[in-house]
């Protein structure tokens, strides 16, 4: 084997890894989005059909999830999301992942799975407050993207 061959071997094998490592980091974004999703929506003790709907929606518009994936991206969430003691093991990868604007996203996309049965409870406000202040968004900003969801209602 070439020096030549030898080093286009290593320069795939390393561009391999970087690109199995942004599919793992986009899957664990995903994830924890779904995650996040699933505790708000849950959280008054009750997954409303609605919420359900929107969550969904929400994910197949956020990042093109649809079937078979969208299917298993739940399933794996709601394992997550009911293994975990926090909201920081969901949170953190948010913040760790998305620039500013991605994670006023995922608030807004919070705010829209509470508004989603038509009733917003304390427990629903205080997570997405939580939440915001875990992945960095300003008290301004979430209160801002709170009323950005309801005027849409």
């Amino acid at each position: 084997m070439t020096i030549w061959a030898k080093f286009q071997q290593l320069v795939d094998r390393v561009l391999g890894e970087d690109e199995r490592s942004l599919e793992l980091r986009e899957e664990e974004l995903r994830l924890a989005a779904a995650a996040l999703l699933i505790n708000a929506a849950s959280v008054d003790g009750k997954f409303e059909p609605e919420e359900r709907k929107k969550l969904k929606a929400l994910l197949e518009a956020r990042f093109g999830l649809h079937g078979d994936g969208l299917k298993q991206i739940l399933g794996e969430a709601e394992a997550w999301e009911q293994e975990s003691v926090d909201l920081y093991s969901f949170t953190s990868v948010l913040a760790r992942e998305l620039d500013q604007d991605g994670r006023k996203r995922i608030v807004e996309m919070l705010w829209e799975v509470a508004f989603a049965d038509g009733v917003l409870h304390e427990f629903e406000s205080n997570l997405v407050w939580r939440s915001a202040e875990l992945l960095g968004v300003s008290d301004r900003d979430r209160i801002t993207l709170r009323k950005a969801v309801e005027s849409k209602l």
